[in-house]
């Protein structure tokens, strides 16, 4: 799948990846749903996601504090004079590593059912902030002082259409392990 250039592409790409997750989270028992994944981690798998992210509730949690970071870097930029990072302080590109265990510590509490709702509810809003910007602001790089050498487009397919096909992936090899 090509990455978006335009708004229209990236709500489609967005649209299309959420609609196939939820049909993937859909095609598992309730049981399976709550159940640890028990796919066996292999010599490729040196991401720290693999160890990290233990069950389906882990990765909805990484995908809605993903759109939570979109959506405030947004927020916190437009029409403001000083120009906030995407990842708060004191994480940087260099460590976001430890931000997204920070995330998971923060989560575990949260229930399967919360952690769909707090999703269902951050992809709608992410579209929304993504119909609110045009083509030109969405993908030109540098339009906007706060996005840096990066379009915010850019950020949108991360925080969406990319990130749902990594949650898809991790997801089909858990199907798999349990088939």
């Amino acid at each position: 799948m090509a990455r978006p250039t335009t708004k229209k592409e990236l709500l489609d790409q967005a649209t299309m990846q959420f609609e196939k997750l939820q049909a993937l989270i859909a095609s598992m028992s309730e049981a399976q749903q709550d159940r640890d994944f028990c796919f066996q981690l292999t010599d490729k798998d040196k991401e720290t996601h693999w160890k990290r992210d233990r069950n389906l509730r882990d990765v909805l949690i990484h995908l809605y504090e993903w759109h939570q970071l979109l959506l405030i870097f947004v927020k916190n930029n437009r029409g403001s004079t000083e120009v906030i990072p995407f990842l708060p302080a004191p994480y940087n590109w260099r460590n976001y590593g430890r931000l997204n265990r920070d995330f998971w510590e923060k989560h575990q509490s949260t229930g399967l059912v919360e952690a769909k709702r707090l999703l269902q509810k951050s992809h709608t809003e992410v579209l929304s902030l993504i119909e609110s910007f045009s083509d030109e602001e969405l993908f030109t790089k540098v339009y906007f002082p706060w996005s840096g050498t990066t379009s915010v487009g850019a950020y949108c397919v991360s925080a969406t259409s990319s990130h749902y096909n990594w949650a898809i992936k991790k997801l089909k090899r858990q199907i798999k392990a349990l088939a």
